[in-house]
């Protein structure tokens, strides 16, 4: 018996806004039809992204960094399907499911040194909940270190850790003895670690806020410092693990293993909400270190044999399709040919990337005109140059991206580990046009975005 949901979904399709704007979040409806990202995407395959006009879109923002494996992936599609036949027995509670065992037993052998005690979330930021949990009863101590523009979550105890005002205001009080240092600094670093009552160190291996990269050495002086004071390092790889950087986990560039990491995203292929926490079987013991305590911390969905399969269909595809060594390549291909648009334009001041999480950064330009308009674009908004690129991407090219973060000026881009050589020139000759346009004063850009700037501020 075939249902009638999709039939009406196909039917209404064009509601989606109106939907979205009586029901579910009317704001973020005025903000996509204000940058004109109002497209309604009705279909998805590999890279690319369908409208309702049928014109596609080639997808560089992979849905914050989900879709490593492309959209709709036929096989884990597949072994969805299959494990719906297979009506098997999921989420008895009182059991223990083979598919959760067999996806525990996959992280454990692909993750970092002896990182083989995996327990399974529903999203990044439950992961980093539980991590945080793990870390204060394994080492006793309640007090955290972070990073400045770091991003792990929004529920309170990830926020708590999240160094983004514009998220953290209204929601104060937040967990106490949460102290950011600057990424890339171990000075800083030892001085919040010295008194020796610190119980994790919790950081982005790449930060997503702006891509920034760790620098060589960085890495392993963190793991010295936290093994000096006795503090357990955290690992945050919900958008930069599992392939993107160009190998399975971004720590592995640098040869580091954490004490706990914490993946997400990706692993699920894209379908069904998943997440772990992969830690030592020594840290795990002290949390779990009797029957009393053998639900010491736990949750309803996270070993659903969907989410189990799924993630089991993800690494496959990543470790068959060499998709980890293909984001290294196309990530180098990017990087470098964005390098030299920035010796023809000079708003566009750095590249930063590893694989294929990168960050375009743009600055305050040395002709006096391009200037004039800069300041005056940043007087009226701190976010609105970047959408000077990002918007005609899509309106001309048909290239979806968006901002790194609030105030950075940076364009982030995150797009599917498959994409090809074709895709990349794609993006690059679309970046050479939207960027021309950029330094032409008297363009169109310029104008675009200074009345986004008005209709912004009158509907504020």
């Amino acid at each position: 018996m075939s249902s009638k949901i999709i039939k009406k979904y196909k039917e209404r399709i064009a509601e989606a806004y109106e939907l979205h704007r009586k029901y579910v979040n009317p704001q973020f409806v005025r903000v996509l039809e204000v940058i004109g990202y109002d497209r309604n995407y009705v279909s998805a395959e590999g890279a690319y992204l369908t409208d309702a006009k049928g014109v596609k879109v080639l997808d560089f923002l992979s849905g914050f960094g989900v879709y490593n494996v492309g959209r709709n992936h036929p096989y884990v599609a597949q072994v969805l399907k299959e494990t719906l036949d297979a009506k098997t027995a999921s989420l008895v509670q009182m059991d223990l499911g083979v598919m959760s065992g067999m996806l525990a037993e996959k992280l454990a052998q692909i993750a970092p040194g002896d990182l083989e005690a995996v327990f399974f979330t529903n999203s990044g930021t439950e992961g980093v909940e539980g991590a945080l949990k793990f870390a204060r009863q394994a080492s006793g101590r309640h007090k955290v270190v972070h990073c400045h523009h770091a991003f792990h979550g929004l529920t309170l105890g990830s926020l708590s850790v999240n160094a983004n005002k514009e998220f953290r205001d209204r929601n104060g009080p937040l967990l106490p003895d949460c102290a950011p240092v600057p990424f890339n600094d171990l000075a800083a670093l030892e001085e919040a670690l010295c008194g020796g009552d610190v119980g994790a160190f919790i950081f982005e291996t790449v930060q997503g806020k702006g891509v920034f990269i760790p620098d060589d050495g960085y890495l392993q002086g963190v793991r010295d410092l936290c093994d000096k004071y006795g503090t357990l390092m955290i690992a945050d790889e919900v958008q930069c693990g599992m392939g993107r950087t160009g190998k399975m986990f971004a720590v592995d560039h640098w040869g580091v293993k954490p004490d706990l990491l914490v993946i997400s995203k990706a692993l699920s292929g894209g379908f069904i909400p998943v997440g772990a926490i992969i830690t030592t079987r020594e840290i795990h013991g002290k949390i779990f270190d009797s029957m009393e305590r053998c639900f010491a911390h736990s949750n309803t969905f996270g070993q659903n044999d969907l989410a189990m399969a799924a993630g089991l269909a993800t690494i496959e595809i990543l470790e068959k399709d060499d998709l980890a060594e293909n984001a290294a390549r196309m990530g180098e291909r990017i990087v470098a040919g964005m390098q030299k648009l920035a010796e023809k334009y000079e708003m566009l001041t750095e590249v930063r990337g590893k694989g294929l999480i990168i960050g375009l950064q743009f600055g305050e330009p040395k002709s006096i005109a391009l200037k004039a308009s800069w300041k005056l674009l940043h007087k009226m908004n701190d976010d609105l140059f970047c959408q000077m690129i990002t918007m005609p991407l899509l309106e001309k090219h048909n290239i979806l991206s968006q901002v790194a973060g609030h105030g950075l000026d940076t364009v982030k881009i995150l797009p599917p580990l498959m994409i090809n050589d074709e895709d990349v020139d794609k993006f690059l000759a679309a970046m050479d046009d939207v960027l021309r346009e950029a330094h032409k004063i008297t363009g169109s850009a310029w104008k675009t975005v200074k009345d986004l700037g008005i209709r912004t501020a009158r509907t504020a």
